[in-house]
C-alpha cells in the first residue's frame, strides 16, 4: 500500500542506473543516480559528502557511456545515510529533451507523460 508521501507524488520516478556528477562551488562528487523523475532525481551518497541541506549545485547525468548527458540546476531537498534527494530548478532543453525521452520510454503510457508535464507546468 502507498505511503502517504507517494500518495502526493505528481512524477513517476524511474529507476535509472547511471553515472553522474555533482558540482558545488569548489567540489565535485561522483555518484550513482537512482531514480529520476521529471521534477528530481535521487543519487547514491558520495563518500566525503559535505554539501548543507537546501543548497543550489549542477548535476551532471551521463547517458550513452558519458556521450550525452542530462544537465540540471538542483537543490539538495534530503540526505539519508546512503542517498541524497534533489530537487530540479532548473534544465536547459535539450536537457529537458533526454529526460523526456528516458521517462517516456519507461512509462510506456503517453497520457501519464502528458499529465506528468501538465503538472510540471502548473506549478
Amino acid at each position: 500500500m502507498p505511503t502517504g508521501r507517494n500518495e502526493k507524488r505528481r512524477f513517476h520516478r524511474i529507476q535509472f542506473d547511471a553515472p553522474c556528477e555533482l558540482h558545488w562551488k569548489d567540489e565535485v562528487w561522483d555518484a550513482e543516480v537512482l531514480d529520476i523523475s521529471l521534477k528530481g532525481v535521487l543519487l547514491s551518497r558520495p563518500g566525503n559528502w559535505t554539501m548543507p541541506l537546501g543548497e543550489p549545485c549542477e548535476l551532471i547525468v551521463y547517458l550513452n557511456d558519458r556521450e550525452t548527458g542530462i544537465v540540471m540546476a538542483v537543490s539538495l531537498r534530503h540526505v539519508e545515510d546512503e542517498r541524497l534527494g534533489f530537487k530540479c530548478e532548473y534544465i536547459d532543453l535539450e536537457s529537458a529533451s533526454h529526460l523526456k525521452r528516458l521517462v517516456e520510454l519507461n512509462l510506456g503510457d503517453q497520457a501519464l507523460l502528458d499529465r506528468e508535464f501538465a503538472h510540471l507546468i502548473d506549478q
